[in-house]
Formats: C-alpha cells, structure tokens, sequence
C-alpha cells in the first residue's frame, strides 16, 4: 500500500470519534452511563417536517440533481425570507446564500477555498475543531485567540499582534459558543466588523446554535452590524434549530463574493442535498415548532447548573446554546476529571483540551441527554458526581 498524505499527521484523532469508543467500553463493561458528551438532540425532527420530506419525496423531480445555482430555491428562497423576519437584514436569493451539507461541511470548504500554503486563519480558542483542522490541511497556520472568563470568552482582538493581523486571510468566530455556551453582542461584532476592514479580512461566524435561546434572549447576527456584508459570513443549520443533525442541511449568507468561492469550491466536490431535504428544510424555517424541545433543554438548564452549584461550583446559566462549560477541581486537568467522572459516576463528559489548550482546565456538558425525559437523568447526574467527590 503506498504511504498516506503527510498532511494527515498534522492532525488529531476526531474528538467525538474517541468519545464515541470511550462510550461503548464503558457499556460494553455494562455501566448504565448517563451521556452529557455530544452535541446531538436527542430528541425527534418534529413530524411536520417529517411529513413534508415524505410529501417533497413523492416528486421524482427531487430524485435527481440539483441543478440550481445556490441550492434548492425552496431553500435558499425561504431561509433569505426567515433571516430577513429574524434578523431585519434583506439577502439576494441569486447571490448572497449558498445551501450547506451541515455547517460543518461550509466551514471546511471555506478554508480550502481561502487559504494557501502559509496563510494565516485567526482562531478562538477554545473552539469547534474544524476550522483549525482545515486550515492545517490546507497548509495554513493558525493563530489561536485565547477565550477567558475574564473576557467573557470572546477574543480580545486588540492582542492580535498587528503583523500577524496583516498575514490573515480569515477570522473564525463562533456565536453562540461551542464548547464555552458564550454569546457575543452586537457591539462586539460591530468591532470585529471594524478590524476585518482594517485588516482586509473575511469573518466567517458559525451561528449553528442561534435558534436555541432562553427567557427570550435572541442571539444576534454578525449580519446585523453596519457594514457586516462587506466583509462577513455567516453559517447557519437546521441541525440543533429543528433536532436534524443526521439531515445534513444548513446555508452560509453574507458577502456575494465569498459565497461564490465556497460556492466554486463546492461545486467541484459535492452535488448538493437531496432536494426533498432542501425543500422541507425550507418549510421548516417558515413553518416549524420545536418550542417543546426548547422546554425540555430549558429544564435541563436550570437542574444541571442549579445542581452543579449545590457541589461547589458557581456557574451562570447559559443564555443560548446547550453547552455547558465547567472549570474542572483543582487538581485536575480535563482529561483526568472526565476519567474521574466516567469510571466512578458513569458520567460521560467532554474535555476541554479537546477544543484547544485554553479549554484543558474545563470540561463541558451538553444538554442532550438520551434516555431523559424530564430532567431525571440530570438529577441522577449531579447525585452520583457528589458520590464521586466525595
């Protein structure tokens, strides 16, 4: 067999791909594990989309490729229409969206259609891996911005170092945070909007948990500040919006010129989803509920922080995402504590050193929990965690 790609040792093994081997010893062994580890709702896609992709699969015309420029026009029409009710900001159907396969998918694309050998990609860390991982692969360098507490996890840009700044070609942001459950306001992408100016860069924010709000807060849009589609894009999905991980759909918007490189690069790789996804996709961001799934994450919510506390930490409610970020006992790092927790509570978590070195002091918890129905598998949490603390 000939010798792989060098680039490939330029990377770790996928975070989740360990967890997921992690999780089947520990069951294997037959621990009844409570899993706080991936990001995947774990309740159903609402039956009304469901519905719907039965109804757009009766068409024989969804059978075959998607011929369309951007994507499906029963989604890129309708998501331009969504963004413009929740976000005020008016987007071209013809030329400012681009229909993903998942965000995850963009994200990865973009790099490959930006960066060269030697580019530099401003990066928060901690962070969601892909862009790290693809700048690598593209043969750029990453510059990593630290994410702290005592800046609320957003990245402080005027620590960039102006010599670097100038080298960028691209700035990753990711509001609401994953893994930290940070938001971002508008002023502050005001700022980035101003430093990507200074510094001719394109913004890309990952905006994949926008949808998933609490006591009525609504995370904003890089899109929403002056000026933004000079030089931002943005990624959104239907994943944890409508519980359509496994649908592979979401959409990039923002700047026309930007949406036609990662369209170009696209387009010589993939051939688009299944029109009928696109199209139910469309009716559910005009036409879904999933209100109830957001309930149950809300209960979820509160009993996991309220019960953290109870043990000693001092945590605030997240306002949007389902992540939460939790500083590990002194004494240990993340990798040591998620042991801890997994081989004396049959707790699964995730650790922080996965999403970058400034997250090795962390480990975080999602609120997809399989197999809960209201709230009593994280009460059975927080018991056993005491049980192992003590």
């Amino acid at each position: 067999m000939p010798q792989r790609a060098s680039r490939l040792d330029l990377i770790p093994p996928y975070l989740f791909g360990e967890i997921a081997r992690l999780k089947a010893k520990a069951r294997a062994e037959g621990k009844d594990l409570i899993d706080f580890g991936i990001g995947d709702p774990d309740q159903p896609t609402p039956q009304p989309i469901i519905d719907k992709l039965y109804e757009f699969a009766q068409d024989p015309e969804t059978h075959r490729y998607d011929e369309s420029d951007q994507g499906d026009p029963g989604l890129t029409v309708a998501a331009c229409q969504w963004f413009g009710n929740r976000y005020g900001v008016t987007l071209d159907p013809k030329s400012e969206i681009v229909l993903l396969i998942g965000s995850k998918e963009g994200l990865a694309h973009l790099c490959w259609a930006y960066i060269n050998p030697g580019d530099v990609a401003l990066i928060p860390d901690p962070n969601y891996t892909v862009p790290k991982v693809q700048t690598l692969l593209a043969g750029g360098v990453p510059y990593l911005m630290p994410l702290t507490a005592e800046n609320n996890f957003v990245p402080d840009l005027t620590a960039i170092p102006s010599e670097t700044a100038k080298k960028a070609k691209l700035l990753f942001l990711n509001y609401p945070h994953n893994p930290t459950g940070a938001t971002a306001p508008l002023s502050f992408f005001e700022e980035a909007v101003r430093f990507a100016k200074e510094y001719d860069l394109l913004i890309c924010n990952d905006c994949a948990y926008a949808e998933v709000g609490y006591n009525g807060y609504r995370p904003p849009s890089i899109l929403q500040a002056e000026g933004a589609k000079d030089v931002a894009i943005e990624t959104h999905s239907l994943s944890k919006t409508f519980n359509m991980t496994g649908w592979r759909i979401g959409f990039a918007v923002g700047n026309a010129d930007a949406i036609a490189s990662l369209n170009k690069m696209k387009s010589n790789i993939d051939s688009k989803q299944f029109s009928a996804i696109s199209r139910a996709a469309g009716w559910a961001l005009l036409n879904a509920d999933n209100s109830e799934t957001l309930a149950l994450y809300d209960t979820r919510r509160k009993l996991l922080i309220d019960g953290l506390n109870s043990l000693g930490w001092n945590l605030p409610y997240p306002k949007a995402g389902f992540f939460v970020w939790i500083p590990v006992p002194e004494g240990h790092d993340s990798m040591s504590f998620s042991k801890l927790l997994l081989e004396k509570a049959g707790v699964l978590v995730i650790p922080g050193v996965g999403y970058g070195e400034n997250g090795d002091k962390y480990v975080r918890m999602s609120l997809t929990i399989a197999g809960d129905k209201a709230g009593e598998r994280v009460t059975e949490a927080i018991g056993r965690i005491r049980e192992a603390l003590k």
